[in-house]
Order: structure tokens, then C-alpha cells, then sequence
């Protein structure tokens, strides 16, 4: 990643959209953020790695990996994944594989490798994002910790959050408690501040009367203020917000992280029950919206009404609907039905939500492109 200029292409890659059981066009859940040449993964559910084979990414530059709660269609992936990583697809040198995820995550990780007899090249780390009834030292279980594991953090809540979980020149992560029917967080990539728009025409009289280097513009282009042979000070332009993405786990309300996530460029939110009567042959006669509702709300899901909802109160430049009920086809592009209950979808939750709005399918590729405003 670039140190001085923010992270460079961004993008977005859903490998897995279903929700609770994979379908023949919906896999569990995963997502990947490709920042420049590194990619970070959030969830890791079942088959996840014949996704990425499938994808355009690579699966030696997974550099960590997010696990926003400990239900099976989440993580069941990653124990086979990590150890993919550490033995051949790239990852056998190199820096520790970083895992986050909720308390339990380390535990199941271990459990796994040590009972499965499991020997890994490369070494790895869990860092626990720990609630307030959680306890704050230690694990939760005996096992001797793994011959390539290396002690992880124990993060503690401050204010309700848990603040740079990660952290360095050109991106940060954040992470929030969002409310499902197991603990369960949604993490917030803040890309640093970028360059502003420049104009050379304004620099470039005066740094050829003053014969000073050319060169000089990249500093300018910086933001950075530079003084010339004579004295004359010149400004480069005030840098402008850099991307910032909001990717929730499973929840039926996720306003515990309101203030982390305001005015995200994305937002994904899951989706995972929808009333379609005339759309979805399986609606049921005496289903209403309410009622469907009440019942994902009851699982700890949300309808695409709760999604478009939270957009609007962060208020998302665009959303990304995830996490489908199996019965709801993934493969859109080329199912009349399918996209035709997609659609549907999308505007139960344009009642609440007037910006962008896209429902995920395996292997999509989303870019998210810096602000065009200062």
C-alpha cells in the first residue's frame, strides 16, 4: 500500500451471499476488500476457498482476516483456509496471518489445528475483540496454545467500540457491537485522508522563475507547503476524506455503531428475509411485512425496509444488500426470475433509502472510487 497517497484501488468482491445454508448460486458467507495489492477477508464462511479460485483475487495476498461472530456459516471456512495459506498458496514465508474476531474465535481456530493434527508453515494470530461481560484476560478453554500461533490481543470496549483495531499510514479499522442473536460486530474501514485536487498551472510560473526543482510538485501534490529560493511559500491543496466502507455482520439493529459509521461511501447490511408476494412464489398467504419482520427480527436478521433504513440514518453514500435466504436465486445476471425478485428486493429497501442501491451476488466485483469533492 501506498504510505503517502491512501491505499490506491479499492474494491470489493462477494464471494459468498447466502444466509444459514449455501444454495447452487449463493455460497456461505464471505467478502473480500482488495486494497491495492493486499487483500482482507471478512467472514469465512464454508467453500470459501473454491470461491476464491473462482474470483479474480489471489489467495496468497490474504494478508488478515475478519470474523464478525462465530456461527458456523461464518467461520467454518477458515480453519481450512489458514491452513491453504500457510502451506503453499503463497503464505508459507512471510508476515503472521491476523485473524479478529469476537471471543471464541482463537478457541475454535486452536480447537481445530490442534485436534486435526494440523502442521502450518507459516505462523498466525487472533486477536479477540472482547464485550463487557467477556472476560478480559485469557481464554476460554485448556488447550496449550498451537505450535505456530502467536499470542493475540484481548481488545477491550472504550466508549462502547473498539477504536484502530488496526491501524497504519493509509487505513485504519474500527469495529462496533451490532445486535444479533450471538455477539456479533461490524467492522469500519477509514481510508487516511488523500490528495486534493491539484491544478499545476498554479505552482509551475513560480518554481521555474526561482529555478527550483520540479520535483517539488510531488510534495505539493501532497498537500505539503514548500518555501522557494526567494521566500515564496506555496500551498498544496487541502487533502479530501479518504473511502470509508461499513461491512455488518448478521443483525436485526445495528445502531450501537451509528457513530463509527456515519457517511460511509458503502455500506453492506444484510437482508436476509423479504416479503414478495406476486415475486417470490413462496410467499405465504398470510405473510404481511410486519410479519415477516417480527420473524427475522426474532432470528436476529433484518428485511431489505430495516437495511434501507440504517442507510438513510448513516447516511451511505451507496448499499449493498447481503446475507440472502437461500430461497431468493443468486445468479441474476441470467435468471429472469431471479433478477426479477432481486429487483423487488432493492425497492422494499428504496422506501427507506433514496442513494444507490446493489444485492449482492457470488463473485461481484464492486469498486469503490475515491470522492470527486474536496
Amino acid at each position: 500500500m501506498s504510505r503517502k497517497s491512501g491505499i490506491g484501488s479499492m474494491d470489493l468482491v462477494f464471494l459468498g451471499t447466502a444466509s444459514a445454508q449455501p444454495s447452487s448460486t449463493r455460497n456461505h458467507s464471505s467478502l473480500a476488500v482488495r486494497l491495492a495489492g493486499d487483500v482482507w477477508l471478512f467472514d469465512c464462511g464454508e467453500a470459501t476457498q473454491h470461491q476464491l479460485q473462482k474470483s479474480v483475487l489471489r489467495m496468497g495476498k490474504i494478508k488478515k482476516i475478519f470474523i464478525t461472530h462465530t456461527h458456523g456459516d461464518h467461520i467454518f471456512g477458515l480453519v481450512p483456509l489458514i491452513s491453504t495459506l500457510a502451506n503453499g498458496a503463497g503464505g508459507a514465508v512471510g508476515d503472521p496471518l491476523e485473524i479478529y474476531g469476537p471471543l471464541g474465535t482463537r478457541a475454535y481456530v486452536r480447537a481445530s489445528l490442534t485436534y486435526t493434527h494440523s502442521i502450518l508453515a507459516r505462523q498466525y494470530v487472533v486477536h479477540e475483540l472482547r464485550f463487557p461481560d467477556d472476560p478480559p484476560d485469557g481464554d476460554n478453554f485448556s488447550l496449550p496454545i498451537h505450535a505456530s500461533e502467536i499470542p493475540g490481543r484481548n481488545i477491550p470496549q472504550v466508549d462502547g467500540v473498539w477504536r484502530n483495531i488496526f491501524r497504519d499510514d493509509a487505513v485504519a479499522v474500527c469495529a462496533g457491537p451490532i445486535l444479533h442473536s450471538v455477539p456479533c460486530v461490524g467492522y469500519v474501514i477509514t481510508e487516511a485522508p488523500i490528495p486534493g485536487k491539484m491544478d499545476p498551472k498554479k505552482y509551475i510560473p513560480d518554481i521555474k522563475r526561482t529555478k527550483a526543482p520540479m520535483t517539488w510538485m510531488s510534495r505539493l501534490q501532497q498537500g505539503e507547503s514548500i518555501e522557494l529560493p526567494d521566500g515564496t511559500v506555496l500551498h498544496g491543496p487541502p487533502r479530501r476524506p479518504g473511502r470509508k466502507v461499513v461491512i455488518l455482520g448478521d443483525t436485526y439493529d445495528p445502531s450501537l455503531i451509528s457513530d463509527i459509521a456515519t457517511s460511509p461511501d458503502v455500506l453492506v447490511h444484510e437482508a436476509t428475509n423479504a416479503h414478495l408476494p406476486g415475486v417470490d412464489p413462496s410467499t405465504k398467504p398470510d405473510d404481511t411485512s410486519e410479519s415477516v419482520e417480527t420473524r427475522a427480527k426474532t432470528r436476529g436478521h433484518s428485511t431489505p425496509q430495516l437495511a434501507g433504513a440504517f442507510a438513510t440514518l448513516i447516511g451511505a453514500r451507496k448499499l449493498i444488500l447481503n446475507h440472502f435466504s437461500a430461497r431468493y436465486p443468486g445468479d441474476d445476471e441470467g435468471n429472469e426470475e431471479a433478477g426479477r425478485i432481486m429487483k423487488a428486493i432493492a425497492r422494499l429497501a428504496k422506501e427507506h433509502y433514496d442513494g444507490e442501491i446493489i444485492c449482492a451476488r457470488d463473485l461481484m466485483t464492486v469498486e469503490i472510487k475515491p470522492s470527486t469533492t474536496d
